[in-house]
């Protein structure tokens, strides 16, 4: 096993540019290029953080996102490790998603609902309070990137990941990995736009957010269901009312 200590250097992310898109594109390039190879272990994340000079939050979503593309796993308390590519994935087969049928992304959504409303009920029951603060600081980091006017995306995504790791069935988070960077189809509408969302769409999904998070830290599983639920179902009516523009 090699440890790599020295990705090749690169200048800092431009400013107004989304750093963790960024960081990721970064870390995902050395892979593919060979440059980390499979069971390579990256460095920490205070190496991370001074060879990217971007924040811990930054490193964190980056990781996130590789770690949903299954490119690379996290081993706690030992470090993050590259994967093996493997495109017979249950990933793979999920990346189908269709960004130019709205009702395809809904589909996706069903599919979320099914799997993230449970997580919220017990990611309310069994979260510690360092899961409930990680938590709060992936809604924290989203507000972040709507206040510097950057999209949201992974922000989002690892907002996501926090309450399936809270639920402390490992299973959850694997269901979330698979379905990939789809799970937040506005990713899939504004594929290569750099462009933030509208402020209204953004401080409504916030608002949801935000509900969802205390009703976790408050540990009551009813509301945390509720919540979650009305998130994910009121993202669906949103997609829904583009099918029916004239």
């Amino acid at each position: 096993m090699k440890t790599s200590d020295n990705i090749t250097a690169k200048a800092p992310a431009r400013k107004g540019r989304n750093l963790v898109e960024t960081v990721s594109r970064r870390i995902r390039d050395a892979i593919t290029s060979g440059e980390l190879k499979p069971g390579d272990k990256l460095p920490t994340e205070s190496g991370l953080t001074e060879q990217h000079q971007v924040s811990r939050t930054v490193i964190r979503e980056a990781i996130a996102s590789l770690r949903a593309d299954s490119l690379v796993e996290v081993r706690h308390g030992v470090g993050v490790f590259v994967l093996q590519p493997q495109e017979g994935l249950l990933q793979s087969g999920l990346r189908n998603v269709d960004a130019g049928r709205v009702s395809s992304i809904i589909e996706m959504l069903e599919v979320r609902a099914a799997i993230e409303i449970e997580a919220a009920g017990l990611a309310a029951l069994r979260s510690s309070p360092a899961q409930q603060e990680t938590i709060f600081e992936c809604l924290e980091a989203i507000d972040r990137q709507i206040a510097a006017g950057n999209p949201t995306v992974e922000s989002d995504r690892a907002f996501h990941f926090a309450i399936a790791d809270s639920t402390n069935n490992p299973r959850f988070r694997e269901l979330l990995e698979a379905i990939g960077k789809q799970m937040i189809p506005r990713s899939l509408l504004t594929e290569g736009d750099t462009s933030p969302s509208p402020a209204d769409y953004m401080a409504q999904i916030q608002k949801e957010h935000g509900n969802i998070a205390r009703a976790i830290a408050e540990g009551n599983d009813s509301a945390a269901r509720d919540t979650m639920r009305t998130h994910l179902k009121g993202s669906q009516q949103r997609y829904r009312s583009l099918i029916r523009r004239p």
